[in-house]
């Protein structure tokens, strides 16, 4: 509670109230730096002292991640926000997050079935054919990552939920 005779009392709460508020998106970007650090040299690993097993189990690791990142937004945070947020609506025409996420294990599918093939038969380990797999999702993975951020902050948040509404949601 403020008061109308306190400037510092009033500032104080103001951004403890812009911490609430962003504390989703402050959360959901350090899940989605991690993915940026782990993806972005993703094909430059190999031959920086990774054996070709240990690199495709790290490219396996980091699909499962996301995969697992993917469906707990989908299946616990998404339903919620996308009742006022239409980027985030499962509805008939689905929100931006949702189009992403699909687009983005279109690659993701991709990917793993490389790992498999490079897995079974590691002769046939391409570093062009990685590259050119991740250049096809990885634009849209980043995008995605920064936009959901965006989309999170307080200042964007308040225009659809309370601050009561905010402090309730699963994450």
């Amino acid at each position: 509670m403020s008061s109308l005779n306190d400037p510092a009392t009033d500032a104080l709460e103001s951004l403890r109230r812009e911490r609430r508020m962003n504390k989703l998106s402050d959360k959901m970007n350090q899940f989605h730096s991690y993915f940026k650090v782990a993806i972005l040299p993703m094909d430059l690993s190999k031959g920086k002292g990774l054996s070709l097993p240990a690199f495709l189990r790290l490219m396996d690791d980091l699909i499962h991640h996301l995969t697992m990142h993917h469906t707990i937004e989908e299946r616990y945070l998404f339903p919620t926000l996308g009742k006022k947020m239409p980027q985030f609506s499962d509805r008939e025409t689905k929100g931006e997050h949702l189009e992403s996420h699909k687009q983005i294990h279109e690659g993701l599918d991709k990917l793993s079935d490389l790992i498999k093939r490079w897995s079974s038969e590691p002769s046939t380990y391409s570093p062009a054919e990685l590259k050119t797999c991740l250049d096809g999702f990885r634009g849209v993975l980043f995008r995605h990552l920064d936009d959901e951020v965006a989309d999170l902050r307080g200042e964007n948040l308040s225009k659809y939920f309370t601050e009561e509404e905010v402090a309730r949601f699963p994450i």
